[in-house]
């Protein structure tokens, strides 16, 4: 389970992963790779120049929907014991940004290979957040997300920059719990404005 801050200390601990495997081996030679979470406003350009160093790899947060695979059994559990179970997965647009297109595609090469090294981030793996209220059996999937190329080129038409070679990874399943639980109210069924009946 996780609290609130769930969703965030998620994309923290896919950014952590990230750009500790750029650590290791650098994709862009010389230069230091690092990844970092981003959001609309970060895209647009002041005088021509972002608001982030190159070279990077941007974690973009472009949907959050509910898991349809999980949502209805956490529902039961949630009728049950009083509490709200949410289910959700997380969907990333992943970016390449360098000076030259050789250097971002090395930079997608490296992420991808990392995701598909270290697909479960579980234990020291998820970012250390104490809002976030990891439970000891916590764990999330990395999968790349099958989504076309039209669907890719609508999301960036709604963003400050133009096109740029991106990769679609969701981050499941982040189940945010309620801290409170509340009992079921208790119902009284009360019927009024009916005489009862006389013997004959």
């Amino acid at each position: 389970m996780a609290s609130f801050a769930g969703i965030s200390a998620a994309g923290k601990s896919l950014e952590r992963l990230l750009t500790a495997c750029f650590t290791e081996e650098q994709p862009v030679p010389g230069k230091q790779t690092r990844a970092l979470l981003v959001r609309t406003e970060d895209f647009a350009q002041s005088n021509g120049a972002l608001s982030f160093t190159l070279p990077a790899l941007t974690l973009y947060l472009y949907r959050v929907d509910f898991n349809k695979t999980t949502r209805a059994a956490w529902s039961g559990v949630g009728h049950l014991d009083g509490r709200g179970h949410l289910p959700l997965d997380l969907h990333f647009l992943l970016t390449a940004w360098a000076d030259n297109a050789e250097y971002e595609y090395r930079i997608i090469g490296k992420t991808m290979q990392c995701l598909e090294t270290t697909p479960i981030l579980n234990g020291p793996l998820l970012y250390p957040d104490p809002t976030a209220d990891w439970a000891p059996n916590e764990a999330i999937q990395l999968v790349l997300e099958e989504i076309s190329t039209e669907a890719v080129m609508r999301t960036f038409d709604s963003l400050p920059t133009d096109y740029k070679l991106s990769i679609p990874y969701i981050a499941r399943v982040i189940r945010l719990d309620s801290r409170v639980s509340y009992a079921s109210p208790t119902v009284t069924s009360v019927t009024s404005g009916i005489k009862p009946s006389s013997s004959p």
